[in-house]
């Protein structure tokens, strides 16, 4: 291949790519004219009105624009035409009678005779306007034609002559040169002329009626009737945008003040003008409203009062309860010189007032969360570290239950900007959760982080959760199965405080359960204070699951829990903002890193979230945050385990 080939080659090369980058730019552009249309044509009531009215009001107005048009022309015409035609009739007679001498077979008679005619007929003039006149006169194979104008005779249309040379009056509509050999819209006109001459001699006279004062005409009423059918649309589009605007107005006005009612501002009222519909409709809203705040206010009033005499109470049995304590540790050391059936007695004694400390201390604590008085105290901490303290002081209770811990911890060290104290009780919560629940199988607890975000899972191997169990675990003081006696001595708000210190952290707990299967609840934690959650670092179902026997014959004991005050069955916390994504089969991700049987999606369980999905952390290993999953909008999610999420 020559160098001239190559460059010639290398040229093309370079144009094709640049046209095809104009093609992607154009496309590009195009689609996001498109998305924008689209989204002010869904979001503007006035924009869908405007357009819907401007496209029926100018297809109205062309059809009557064209309809109109086409009569005045056709009227034109018509006047036209039967001007002319009178016109013809007049100049047949008159012709008739210039040429009843002409000399047979004598071709300059005949000529002279058919030019004087024509110039004589040129001369009459007419009600029809400008014209040309043609006489033809035909004997045998030789005709001789007379014209007022050349170029005439040749653009006579052959239709119209065949149809003058059967003996009819007929007109056509032709394009005859001008003067200047223009082709211009012509009416043709054409008629035999009588003749006494024997023989076969035949004499036609023909009239051209130029039509261009007609064309200027319908020109104008074109153009007048083009601008007053566009005026007609803009007028009737203003009109119908003007009165969108005064619905659509007051609407707005509603919605707003409805989105400032719902952000708290209890005082926003929407302003009534007359006595029309739409004053009865701020009416009505404002009455709504004021229901509304008089309402939230009685209602803000009684929980002000709840909380103040939780506060209240729980300080004002503090002292009486250290003078019990200190009466029970004194019965309790002494024990050994009672009876037996006594000696038992104080140890209960004991044993029960260490329960009804905890309880008062959740009670304070879940108080403050209550009145908002819930201070974060954040600092660089190891949650490795703090994870296996954690660990070490459930070690006797996991012993107790004949229950291994399996902790596995990133060698490197994982700084998070945390509360200590509070993350540390939501791990000993979830711990403690896990060990009791777990039916003496190992309980696995795992930490993981990656460039935004550490988690914490626990998951035991026990009775598990079933959809109806999960829409109540976090609720405060419930329990699946109230005669059941708390082992590990807990205050039925544990898990209900672990959510208010999750949320504290600006973090989710969520938890993950199929009954026969266990459960595995799922802390995650920004690893900067206020920073905001995109995903997990690990998967809310677990990596394998435990099919046991008897898994789909329903729930065993049930697992103690916590939520807010009113914990709903729609699985949203008062409150609380969703962590949206509650994986309904945790997600392709999740499916991703185990191989465990299709048959353990069998059970019928529910994501209790009113969101669902795995969120943006993708398909890969670090997802499970907000966003979706193919849950329906009730959460269902049919054969999937239960799987509910708090932040």
């Amino acid at each position: 291949m020559s160098v001239t080939e190559t460059r010639r080659l290398r040229r093309a090369g370079t144009a094709a790519g640049g046209v095809r980058r104009h093609a992607g730019r154009a496309r590009r552009w195009s689609r996001r004219v498109s998305t924008r249309l689209l989204r002010l044509w869904r979001s503007s009531l006035q924009v869908r009105v405007g357009a819907i009215t401007t496209v029926v009001a100018g297809t109205v107005v062309v059809i009557v624009s064209l309809v109109l048009f086409s009569q005045i022309r056709d009227q034109l015409l018509r006047v036209k035409r039967d001007a002319a035609v009178d016109q013809v009739q007049t100049g047949v007679s008159y012709a008739q009678s210039e040429v009843a001498g002409i000399a047979t077979g004598d071709a300059p008679t005949v000529r002279a005779t058919l030019d004087s005619t024509v110039k004589a007929l040129l001369n009459r003039g007419g009600a029809a306007g400008d014209f040309d006149v043609v006489m033809t006169y035909r004997t045998g194979d030789i005709e001789r034609p007379a014209s007022s104008r050349r170029f005439v005779y040749q653009a006579l249309p052959d239709d119209l002559r065949a149809d003058v040379e059967a003996g009819n009056q007929s007109y056509k509509y032709a394009m005859i040169p001008d003067r200047a050999g223009e082709p211009r819209p012509t009416l043709v006109v054409g008629a035999p002329v009588p003749s006494e001459v024997p023989g076969g001699e035949r004499i036609e006279l023909y009239y051209a009626f130029p039509l261009d004062q007609e064309a200027e005409s319908l020109s104008l009423i074109r153009s007048t009737v083009v601008i007053s059918g566009v005026a007609l649309t803009l007028f009737v589009v203003g009109i119908g945008v003007l009165v969108t605007r005064l619905v659509v107005d007051p609407v707005r006005q509603a919605a707003g003040t409805a989105q400032r009612l719902a952000e708290g501002q209890l005082e926003e009222r929407m302003a009534v003008r007359g006595e029309d519909e739409l004053a009865r409709l701020a009416t009505s809203f404002n009455a709504m409203a004021d229901s509304l705040q008089r309402q939230i206010t009685q209602l803000e009033g009684l929980s002000q009062l709840q909380q103040r005499f939780t506060s209240d109470v729980s300080h004002e049995l503090r002292t009486p309860l250290t003078t019990v304590q200190m009466a029970a540790d004194v019965l309790h050391e002494s024990r050994g010189d009672f009876p037996p059936h006594v000696a038992r007695s104080a140890e209960l004694l004991r044993a029960e007032l260490d329960r009804f400390e905890s309880l008062l201390t959740d009670l304070l604590e879940i108080s403050r969360y209550d009145a908002g008085a819930a201070v974060l105290d954040s600092e660089a901490t190891d949650l490795g570290a703090l994870l296996r303290r954690t660990v070490d002081g459930m070690a006797a209770l996991a012993a107790r239950h004949e229950c291994e811990l399996v902790v596995d911890v990133p060698d490197e060290p994982v700084i998070a900007e945390v509360d200590a104290r509070r993350v540390s009780r939501i791990l000993r919560n979830l711990v403690g959760n896990a060990v009791e629940h777990g039916a003496g199988e190992p309980v696995e607890i795992t930490l993981a982080a990656n460039r935004t975000a550490a988690a914490v899972t626990v998951r035991d191997h026990g009775v598990g959760l079933s959809s109806v169990e999960a829409q109540h675990v976090f609720d405060r003081f419930w329990r699946a199965d109230p005669s059941r006696v708390r082992t590990a001595g807990g205050s039925g708000l544990g898990l209900s405080i672990s959510l208010e210190d999750a949320r504290l952290h600006g973090g989710w707990l969520q938890v993950w359960g199929q009954p026969g299967a266990g459960a595995q609840f799922r802390l995650t934690v920004p690893l900067r204070a206020g920073g905001d959650l995109t995903s997990s670092p690990l998967p809310l179902r677990p990596v394998v699951q435990r099919r046991q026997p008897g898994a789909d014959a329903g729930p065993g004991p049930g697992r103690t829990g916590t939520a807010d005050a009113a914990g709903t069955s729609g699985g949203v916390v008062p409150g609380a903002r969703p962590a949206g994504a509650v994986p309904a089969a945790a997600g392709s991700r999740d499916r991703a890193h185990d191989d465990r049987a299709h048959d353990d999606r069998a059970h019928d369980d529910r994501a209790l979230d009113g969101r669902s999905g795995d969120g943006p952390g993708g398909d890969g290993p670090g997802g499970d945050g907000p966003g979706g999953d193919g849950l329906d909008r009730d959460g269902v999610a049919a054969s999937a385990p239960t799987e509910r999420t708090y932040r």
